[in-house]
């Protein structure tokens, strides 16, 4: 029943996404405002078409894992109730995935999976399809603690089918703040401030469909108008091959790792935040947020 829901749902959305895509890509070009290109929107497809590949293949092997935890879920906590269940698994696995998001941003590790979904300076609805291909490998394990309080595997596949297509509709320039629902909800507006590489924006709203996480944890940041957004990372890449979009990162790690340091040096370069370094010569978003903040100390004390 699951599997067929699954079915039901991709047969809905895709011609959705195809109508939505078709819409915003002839208005951009319409008004000039150049939200598209070409080769940009093949990266996404082709990068979507890998994702999918590798979760296809992939599938079998976290799904037998996760009903091999299931057999041992706390049986105590089972809930009866069809839509009390449902809720809970929807508030349940969207904070996994933010705690998941969250370690794919300061980890560097997981970072080099996660950065091509942030590769591309162009927003729009496509780029929610440029996939961070390789996450199904290990996504499933920040949902091994749904099956161990009862949820079951395949509502737990079901229930991410359903709130990745929320995820995929936010990537747009042409919907502004959407008042108190962004109080609750992921908006295109947040997500916006999620994929810029400006410094203040930096590891930024980093929920799937409700934004109360951010809120809570302090991953927060509203879209500022004296801030334009600049999508894509904070060195853009000189190489845009498909190859290189997906590996640039692992290469970085593998020219960090050949550095004259000790093996614990070493292990921060793989997994300490992005931009960590030994010697100072690359910053994290963290260091590059305070460094900006005393730039602007430094400014305002020689302006007085």
């Amino acid at each position: 029943m699951t599997n067929e829901l699954e079915q039901t749902i991709i047969q809905l959305t895709t011609p959705l996404y195809a109508l939505l895509i078709g819409f915003e890509a002839l208005m951009s070009h319409w008004q000039h405002r150049q939200y598209y290109t070409w080769r940009d929107t093949l990266t996404n497809f082709l990068l979507m078409l890998f994702n999918g590949g590798v979760d296809l293949a992939f599938r079998a092997v976290y799904v037998v894992i996760l009903v091999a935890f299931y057999q041992y879920r706390i049986r105590i906590t089972e809930i009866s109730n069809v839509y009390t269940y449902w809720i809970l698994l929807f508030f349940a696995e969207d904070f996994l995935f933010y705690v998941l998001h969250v370690v794919d941003h300061y980890s560097r590790l997981f970072w080099a999976v996660h950065v091509t979904h942030h590769s591309s300076e162009y927003f729009n609805l496509t780029t929610g399809f440029r996939s961070s291909v390789f996450q199904p490998l290990y996504r499933f394990v920040y949902f091994i603690p749904l099956v161990l309080v009862g949820f079951k595997p395949a509502d737990i596949v079901l229930m991410y089918s359903i709130t990745q297509t929320y995820g995929i509709i936010v990537h747009t320039n042409y919907i502004g703040k959407l008042g108190w629902l962004g109080y609750v909800f992921v908006t295109p507006s947040h997500h916006r401030v999620h994929h810029a590489s400006n410094v203040p924006y930096l590891d930024k709203n980093m929920g799937m469909c409700l934004i109360i996480w951010d809120r809570i944890f302090g991953t927060f940041q509203e879209e500022l108008e004296k801030e334009p957004v600049r999508y894509g990372l904070t060195k853009s890449l000189d190489d845009r091959s498909l190859t290189n979009t997906l590996f640039h990162e692992w290469k970085a790690i593998v020219h960090d790792l050949k550095r004259e340091v000790d093996w614990k040096t070493k292990l921060k370069y793989v997994v300490n935040p992005p931009g960590w370094s030994h010697d100072g010569s690359t910053q994290t978003s963290n260091q590059l947020r305070k460094q900006e903040v005393k730039n602007l100390k430094t400014e305002a004390t020689i302006l007085e």
